[in-house]
């Protein structure tokens, strides 16, 4: 009778310090790795523009989706600093801190890819500073995150996880010369005619502004419909992407608009600053899928 009193309350009090064990993790091994199921769904279209003011630079645009960040950098002492302005920068904000060093835990951590599964990530690096020596600083700062970033050998391209592409103060003879790279280089319109190799310019971007008069308000013109369907054709013909800056950005029909005639052209990255507004728009447009 005592056994069997005794082992009824060694079970009342197995259920009792269970939760207790569960959370301490005391003799019950992990062998299988929880699925990720807060992971966002990867959005091929949404480039964070000027992402480093956000409260959580890179973090904030990952969370809603984003496959395409911006950053811009100062060279200072040798080291890249990112602000938008000299007066932005803070020793601390480094390039490698704010951008690579968690796009690489990211890349680790998820089998080879920013998302798991996902497509291949665009660090657009807009350079504030001499072109010429922020680019030899780069260069040397991107051999240690290379396992991670596509790159070029004598033309010959290996894709990964993350391409790098410079814009702003853009040396283009020496990035072009430069026999083994892990970046491209933005182009602009004027370039789309040139014969750089998609390689060495996989991304064309311009102001919006100075190319079209349209702002969303009424019908977007025929002629400025059509225009901006053959940059789109001629761009994707030579196998580059395409973007627009300085497009409506706050919250209003004209810029659902604007959005709306640059994703039925086919324009491959849309930038803005408001990660929530773009992230709604585009899992509500019918047809937006992840792909690589």
């Amino acid at each position: 009778m005592k056994s069997t009193s005794r082992s009824f309350g060694f079970l009342i009090l197995s259920f009792i310090l269970w939760p207790l064990w569960a959370v301490a993790g005391e003799g019950i091994p992990n062998t299988e790795k929880a699925p990720n199921t807060t992971q966002p769904r990867p959005l091929i279209r949404a480039h964070a523009h000027n992402d480093y003011n956000h409260v959580r630079p890179l973090l904030d645009a990952l969370n809603h989706g984003f496959c395409s960040v911006e950053a811009d950098v100062f060279l200072v002492d040798g080291k890249l600093l990112v602000g938008h302005e000299r007066t932005d920068l803070i020793a601390e904000r480094t390039l490698e801190v704010l951008y690579l060093d968690p796009l690489l835990d990211r890349y680790r951590e998820n089998g080879g890819q920013v998302f798991e599964g996902g497509p291949v990530f665009t660090l657009l690096i807009d350079f504030k500073s001499d072109g010429e020596e922020t680019y030899v600083a780069l260069d040397r700062l991107l051999v240690n995150y290379q396992e991670m970033l596509t790159s070029v050998q004598q033309g010959r391209v290996e894709k990964k996880a993350v391409t790098v592409i410079i814009s702003g103060d853009r040396a283009w003879e020496t990035i072009a010369a430069d026999s083994t790279r892990y970046a491209a280089v933005d182009g602009r319109l004027t370039d789309l005619s040139s014969g750089r190799p998609s390689h060495l310019m996989p991304l064309v971007s311009d102001s919006w502004e100075l190319n079209f008069k349209w702002r969303g308000q009424g019908p977007m013109p025929d002629a400025e419909r059509a225009k901006l369907r053959r940059i789109v054709r001629e761009a994707h013909k030579k196998g580059r992407r395409v973007r627009f800056w300085a497009t409506p950005d706050r919250p209003s029909p004209a810029r659902t608009a604007v959005w709306s005639e640059l994703l039925a052209a086919g324009v491959d990255l849309i930038g803005t600053d408001d990660l929530a507004g773009l992230e709604s728009f585009l899992l509500s447009v019918e047809g937006q899928k992840c792909r690589r």
